[in-house]
């Protein structure tokens, strides 16, 4: 156990690296002292937002140079693994950006170098911290709705085009499937809000906006910020696409829980609204949450009704107006606090694993003819490794 200030790097410097600035106030004494990145213009930009940071051309350089307690992982996801399973052999801690990888095969070679080495694994699943999943979790747990039987999600990105499309999100070989990369969020939660994980899967989508986009550029130096604007509309208008453009746009996903709950999940990438709706059916009422920010409202029906606008119970939803900015100040609080003093965590390892594995089996699904596919379960050791460390309960 770590018991000193942390030294903390982050690896990669894309957009999502931002979420480094929140060490030092997540845990006082604790600061980023390194970075690393493949690119020269990462690197640059790495000395302009971590001044003072030792700045590296790599993770393997990183790793030689000493020094650092832990790593944030911000990298394109297919990297995830192997940086991951090379820190975690240099006693490196590691907070993994979500997916944890873009293969069931890759997720698990992490979960087993985690458990083979006792190097702690934490995975950014920022959004079981959300305020709107924290109260539909509230809801369930105090019964308000009986025993949860049926999940149905609908995800909305209307920035979709903006945020996967013009850069390597758009390449099947770099992110697996937006089923995966966009919707592990929401697996997770769907796992979380049911209290077991998804053993049958089946997978739908196609690509029927953007492959049609013939305004393709590379954007190599660039980043998400460079290029988003909410004028950018409507989506098949998008202009500066990424060159390879091979995942789905529009996909939808079946699941049966190892504990019976029947599950659904559809996304969209070129809706003109960007936000979750959650309905949790269980056997005694059903939330429904409307905006999952603040000024967003989670109702509860537990009483017999024809259609009915007001909840018979409703719940607003607090936190940031946009974005996941409190989420992520959560997740980077909890992690330094598992590092430093291994304090149980909320986000699991072992339920990101099962975040991969259906969103991975679902793609393999809905590119072969929507056959179903059977998740396989983690060796028992790992389990039994991870388990200690959470604070999962199972709700009613």
């Amino acid at each position: 156990m770590i018991t000193s200030d942390l030294r903390v790097a982050v690896i990669g410097t894309g957009a999502r690296s931002v979420i480094g600035l929140h060490v030092p106030t997540a845990r006082p004494g604790a600061r980023v002292s390194a970075v690393a990145d493949t690119a020269p213009e990462g690197r640059a930009h790495a000395a302009d937002v971590f001044p003072g940071a030792t700045v590296h051309p790599g993770h393997r350089a990183l790793i030689a140079a000493g020094g650092v307690d832990a790593a944030i992982v911000t990298t394109p996801d297919h990297t995830h693994a192997d940086i991951a399973v090379d820190l975690l052999r240099a006693g490196i801690a590691v907070y993994l950006e979500k997916p944890l990888a873009t293969t069931l095969p890759d997720a698990d070679r992490v979960l087993l170098t985690a458990a083979e080495t006792g190097t702690p694994l934490y995975v950014g699943h920022n959004f079981r911290h959300a305020a709107v999943v924290r109260t539909m979790r509230g809801i369930i747990e105090r019964g308000e709705i009986g025993e949860v039987k049926s999940i149905w999600v609908r995800h909305f990105v209307g920035h979709g085009g903006d945020y996967y499309f013009k850069d390597w999100h758009a390449d099947r070989r770099r992110t697996g499937s937006l089923l995966l990369q966009k919707g592990s969020h929401d697996i997770d939660v769907i796992h979380h809000l049911a209290g077991g994980y998804a053993r049958r899967v089946v997978g739908m989508g196609d690509l029927v906006v953007y492959g049609a986009v013939s305004d393709r550029r590379d954007r190599s130096g660039e980043s998400m910020p460079d290029w988003f604007s909410m004028d950018n509309w409507p989506p098949a208008a998008q202009t500066g696409l990424n060159p390879v453009v091979d995942v789905e746009d529009v996909s939808m996903l079946l699941m049966t829980l190892d504990n019976g709950v029947q599950a659904s999940y559809q996304q969209c990438h070129f809706t003109p609204d960007y936000w979750r709706n959650y309905t949790v059916i269980g056997t005694e009422g059903r939330l429904e949450n409307f905006g999952d920010t603040a000024g967003g409202a989670v109702k509860v029906w537990n009483r017999r009704h024809e259609y009915a606008a007001t909840g018979d119970r409703e719940y607003p939803v607090d936190g940031v107006v946009s974005g996941h900015e409190d989420a992520d100040v959560a997740t980077m609080i909890e992690f330094l606090a598992h590092v430093a003093d291994g304090a149980s965590t909320l986000v699991s390892p072992v339920a990101a694993r099962e975040a991969v594995a259906v969103g991975a089996l679902a793609t393999d699904s809905l590119r072969s003819g929507s056959v179903p596919r059977t998740v396989p379960d983690l060796p028992p050791h790992v389990v039994q490794h991870f388990s200690r460390l959470a604070t999962e309960r199972v709700p009613r």
